[in-house]
């Protein structure tokens, strides 16, 4: 396997695991709006509190199969794919609250490193 594809991997998957375990209650300046918590970040984004569960448990899940396709080949498309798609939504949520660009900036950089990966898995 490449080793450019698995340092992406790495990246990728400890990074987000990173602000949804480690960095979920901590302000930053890549928080949607004036918000200091993820929670405090999807209200502002005008969303419920049972989406930031259900959005964390999937960006974790597929962060750390991310992860485990080093390993397991299987596993790298449908983790990439997944993170690309949430990425995206995220992206999107900073647009539709018109956050600065920049506030979009580490989601758009590992939407790209996603699908890096994913263009990958199909071995072109």
């Amino acid at each position: 396997m490449d080793y450019a594809i698995i340092a992406l991997k790495v990246i990728v998957g400890l990074s987000i695991l990173n602000v949804w375990l480690v960095q979920y209650n901590k302000a930053t300046r890549w928080r949607g709006g004036d918000a200091a918590t993820i929670f405090e970040e999807f209200e502002v984004y005008g969303m419920p509190v049972w989406s930031v569960y259900v959005v964390g448990t999937l960006k974790v899940i597929l962060s750390v199969l991310l992860i485990i396709s080093i390993w397991y080949a299987a596993l790298q498309l449908p983790a990439a794919v997944g993170l690309a798609i949430l990425l995206a939504g995220s992206i999107a949520a900073h647009f539709k609250i018109g956050d600065p660009l920049i506030k979009s900036f580490p989601a758009s950089l590992f939407l790209v490193m996603s699908v890096l990966i994913a263009y990958s898995a199909n071995g072109l």
